[in-house]
């Protein structure tokens, strides 16, 4: 299950509300083509998508037995998060209308802070679109949502992510405790950036 960055900011009332309003209104088509909240005509697409252990296995927030009832379930608390101002599920679709990759947003606006979970298709993996495409949710996280932090964790072996993550200027910060949905725990390892590191970084 997802957690709140180590780091912990304070956000005033009314910047809390701000933040859950820009959730609730977000327009996730400026991340890119093909993308859209998750609603329960995409379960089917979902399942397929995430029955790949190419693409599952690194993700540690997923439900799990990936099925038709388990996925329903996490596609509509993504929709009472949404509604709450405390998370997006975003779907990319292929022309066809297939589910080739989804970006999972946690929020706490209480601590302007989130979190950034996601995967794309095996056949999709590895066209050097993951750098570029991660950048923009992340500068899209603390521009359009109004986040001052986001932190992130990736699986020990997962060499990929772990340059992804460095190179758009996450700080490694050790390793920290990842809950699965069930209960159990895998050791990750953890990153954090903030909205001025960002801002100095890319010269917004």
């Amino acid at each position: 299950m997802s957690a709140p960055p180590k780091t912990v900011l304070h956000a005033a009332d009314a910047e809390a509300e701000a933040i859950r309003r820009a959730v609730r209104t977000a327009d996730v088509g400026t991340l890119g083509p093909g993308r859209v909240r998750a609603d329960l005509s995409h379960v089917a697409g979902l399942v397929a998508l995430l029955s790949d252990p190419r693409v599952s296995d690194p993700i540690y927030d997923l439900p799990r037995p990936i099925c038709e009832d388990s996925v329903t379930r996490w596609v509509a608390e993504g929709q009472a998060q949404a509604l709450a101002g405390e998370g997006l599920l975003i779907l990319t679709l292929d022309p066809k209308g297939g589910v080739s990759g989804y970006s999972k947003i946690s929020i706490w606006p209480e601590r302007a802070s989130g979190e950034l979970a996601g995967a794309v298709r095996a056949d999709v993996q590895s066209r050097g679109q993951g750098g570029p495409g991660a950048a923009h949710t992340f500068g899209w996280m603390f521009e359009t949502l109004g986040l001052r932090l986001i932190g992130l964790t990736a699986a020990l072996d997962n060499v990929r992510s772990a340059k992804l993550i460095e190179a758009a200027g996450f700080v490694p910060m050790g390793e920290r405790e990842a809950k699965r949905p069930d209960g159990s725990v895998r050791i990750s390892r953890y990153w954090e950036l903030t909205r001025d590191e960002w801002r100095q970084r890319h010269r917004l």
